[in-house]
Formats: C-alpha cells, sequence, structure tokens
C-alpha cells in the first residue's frame, strides 16, 4: 500500500473517528476542490478581486446580501467584532484591537462562553470586544440580556455549537428580537452548523461558518450578512486581519466547495447502517453497550455511542490511550469520556474503517480482560 503525503513525512496514519476536528486536519476535501487548491496555488490573482467574488458566491449559497471569506471561524468571529465595532473607518480599524472610548461591549450568555480549542472570550477581546457574559452557565433570561445592554453595546453574539450549554439559553429568536428592538447588531457564530441559509432568514445582521467543518473544504471559513456589514469586514484585512489574512488557495478552494455544496447528501441512511454494524460487533463484548445517538446540536448527524463499564477491564480513558497510541492511530470522539462514553463519527472515516475500529476496540478489551486475570 503507498504511503500517504504525511506518512512520507514520518508522520503517523490516522484513523479519524472524532469528526470534523480542527486537530486532525478538519475535513479532506474531494478531487475538484484539491484540484482548485492546486490551481490557485501556480497562478497569480488580484486577492481583493477574489475576495470580492467569493462574497457573491458567498451570498448565492446564503441568501445574505453579500459575504466575506476568512481563514477559519475563529478568525470570522475576531473580524466580526472588529467590523460592529470600527466599521469601515480606516483609523478605527487600524487600533483594533485598542478601542478605549468606542462602543465595544458585546454581550453573550454565560453558558456559551465556552472554550472550542481556543477561548470565545480571547476572539471576542482580539478583535477589541469588551466581552459581557450575563446570567449564569446553566440559566439565562431575557432580562439578563436586557439589563446589560447600555450606549457602549456594540453587538449581541450568539454562540450555536455543541460545546455550549444546550439548556437554559435564550433561544436565537429571542436575541434577535432584542437585537432589534435595540437597534444592535446580531451576530452568530455558526462555525460546525450545515444549514448555511436558516440564520439570515431568521433575521440574522453576520453569520459566521467554517469552511472545514460541515461545508467539508479546505482550511478556510467565510461570514455572510448585511452589506455594509460585509463590506467593513472586508475592510479589516487592512487592520487585524492582516494577521490571519486568507490566500488565494483557500478562497478557491472554498468557492468551489461552496459550489459543490447543494448537490451534498448528508448519507443518513448510510450513517446509521454503518455505526448498527459496528454497534452490533462491540455489543457482544462484555463490558460494553453501544446505542446511535443524533448530534447533540441537532445536525444530520449519527454517531455511535460506546459506553465503557468496570466489566470491560479497562477504563474510557484507557482504551482511548491505547486506540491513539496504536498503528494506525485511531481518534474517536472523545467529549464524555469523563464519564465512560466514547463516540464513533461516521462522516470522516473510509470504506471499512468501522470495522478497523471495532476490531481494535475488541482486541484492546480482550488483551486487557486476560491481563487482570493475570
Amino acid at each position: 500500500m503507498t504511503n500517504t503525503l504525511f506518512e512520507g513525512f514520518g508522520l503517523k496514519k490516522i484513523i479519524n473517528a472524532s469528526g470534523k476536528m480542527t486537530a486532525l486536519g478538519a475535513s479532506a476535501v474531494t478531487d475538484e476542490i484539491a484540484n482548485a487548491l492546486k490551481a490557485a496555488s501556480q497562478d497569480y490573482v488580484d486577492i481583493d478581486e477574489l475576495i470580492h467574488y467569493a462574497g457573491t458566491v458567498i451570498a448565492q449559497h446564503t441568501g445574505a446580501e453579500d459575504g466575506c471569506p476568512t481563514i477559519g471561524a475563529a478568525s470570522g468571529i475576531v473580524i466580526s467584532i472588529a467590523t460592529v465595532i470600527a466599521g469601515k473607518n480606516l483609523s478605527l480599524i487600524e487600533k483594533i484591537p485598542n478601542t478605549d472610548g468606542l462602543r465595544n461591549e458585546i454581550i453573550i450568555q454565560k453558558g456559551q462562553n465556552v472554550h472550542f480549542g481556543g477561548s470565545i472570550d480571547q476572539m471576542i477581546r482580539i478583535g477589541g470586544g469588551i466581552v459581557v457574559d450575563v446570567g449564569s452557565a446553566n440559566k439565562v433570561e431575557s432580562d439578563h440580556i436586557e439589563d446589560a445592554i447600555t450606549d457602549k453595546t456594540a453587538a449581541l453574539l450568539y454562540i450555536k455549537s455543541h460545546h455550549a450549554v444546550q439548556k437554559g439559553m435564550q433561544s436565537i429568536e429571542t436575541m434577535i428580537n432584542i437585537a432589534k428592538k435595540h437597534n444592535i447588531p446580531f451576530v452568530i457564530d455558526a462555525a460546525a452548523e450545515s444549514d448555511f441559509k436558516t440564520y439570515i432568514a431568521m433575521g440574522a445582521d453576520i453569520v459566521i461558518y467554517s469552511g472545514g467543518k460541515a461545508l467539508e473544504g479546505p482550511t478556510s471559513g467565510f461570514i455572510c450578512g448585511k452589506k455594509d456589514f460585509m463590506e467593513a469586514a472586508r475592510k479589516q484585512y487592512k487592520g487585524i486581519g492582516r494577521a490571519m489574512k486568507v490566500g488565494k488557495e483557500s478562497i478557491s478552494g472554498l468557492i468551489v466547495a461552496l459550489n459543490q455544496y447543494p448537490f451534498k447528501d448528508a448519507r443518513v441512511d448510510e450513517q446509521i447502517s454503518r455505526m448498527t454494524n459496528l454497534c452490533n460487533k462491540l455489543g457482544k463484548v462484555e463490558g460494553l453497550s453501544c446505542s446511535i445517538k443524533q448530534d447533540e446540536a441537532g445536525r444530520p448527524i449519527y454517531r455511535a455511542q460506546i459506553s465503557v463499564e468496570k466489566e470491560a477491564g479497562i477504563s474510557a480513558e484507557q482504551l482511548l490511550h491505547k486506540l491513539e497510541s496504536g498503528n494506525p492511530a485511531i481518534y474517536l470522539r472523545h467529549h464524555y469520556v469523563n464519564v465512560g462514553i466514547l463516540s464513533v463519527d461516521p462522516r470522516p472515516l473510509l470504506v471499512g474503517q468501522e470495522d478497523i475500529i471495532a476490531d481494535q476496540i475488541i482486541s484492546i478489551i480482550k488483551e486487557a480482560k486476560e491481563t487482570n486475570v493475570q
């Protein structure tokens, strides 16, 4: 078997059952996207013209008035915050993140001020925002949001993510209504969401997406929204955005990915079938139970959830470590490993890799039980 590029570098082979995770390179792109990346890297273009063209493509696929490509969703947050604070004023843009004396407060619900591999709080601050998180981590009332609004409020920010607390928070609709009532921009970070039209249709002013997650594009991201805001967002590349500028390769791959996206199928039946087969294998092992669970945020993703019980002779954390230490290294979704739960995401798996995962888990459990007997 031919080595992959990364194996040629001397790096370990990876089976990604974790999902579209930044730490594992997010997505593996189609041949068409890969060809766009190659062609762009071997040619020249007016970058401003390419960014503007990308904005029209983003608008076409989101229903927004305009768009702006970014290097990722995290930079999208930074640029969006800088946008609502500095607008198109170049002197203010060049002062970011120093926003003393400006309208710079960003209201976010406490349960959504989370860590996603980086800190939402820090992304806001890099963009010049002063974080105002309201309510409690598991309970926010609409009054908490309204009471926090002052003449310094620059925007309301909503984080749509499985990392965020899913209960006790105020809804997107409530946040939009409050924003409109007070004539304040409403920004939503929907990084990993698969529906690129819903939040614009609901009335959001700025929506942020990852290009490497649900879209399955290259390392990239995009912002969409009202035309004035998108013009201001693009202008941030003369300021804080310069440190996170998006290149011709990423923009070109993003454009191709967006144009392909309407023809993509979530293949829900295939997901469920593959994960059912995995669960049937693992369910025969004493100490393991396995079931199919839909994504916590309601996306069309159906993962196998594996519960590791004491009869397995090994903890979920130990099993995870052994899987990641193997060859190939197998990475499972481990957000709930502390309570004995691991998950397998079918989307990034190549054909037959679910069988390799099942066989390796069974082998590790067997070895653990034999060791315990000795």
